[in-house]
């Protein structure tokens, strides 16, 4: 009896040992738990930041287009003409119909010119007589 009383002794203490050295390790599932709080808030920060550039774009687009279509509507010979103007990524596409080359060219040169395009795609139409 003695001896498993020792034994016991012997477990428990053992026990209680472990028991302490695991206290001293850190908390693994809090560790775990605060990275991925990290890792969510990147993301998180991340889409905000890509959304905002996104959204900085459009509006630059947008802005953009109605640079082009008052200054074609203030060309005498462009502002009876219906040239539809589409922005994106500062890219500027000219699409419909002119009374002459003179008159493309002289549109396509006009959105050129206007600030912020980068560059501009040219679908006019001459028309014919």
């Amino acid at each position: 009896m003695k001896m498993q009383m020792h034994t016991l002794g012997t477990a428990m203490l053992a026990s209680l040992a472990l028991l302490a050295a695991g206290c001293d390790q850190p908390n693994r599932s809090a560790e775990t738990t605060g990275q991925k709080i990290d890792r969510a808030t990147d993301k998180m920060a991340a889409a905000t930041k890509d959304a905002t550039a996104k959204t900085a774009n459009a509006a630059d687009d947008a802005t953009v287009t109605t640079k082009v279509k008052a200054a074609l509507f203030a060309e005498p010979g462009l502002k009876t003409l219906q040239i539809n103007v589409d922005t994106k990524d500062a890219v500027v596409t000219l699409e419909g119909s002119v009374d002459s080359d003179t008159l493309r060219q002289r549109a396509v040169q006009i959105a050129s010119s206007t600030n912020g395009v980068k560059q501009v795609v040219d679908k006019l139409v001459v028309k014919t007589s």
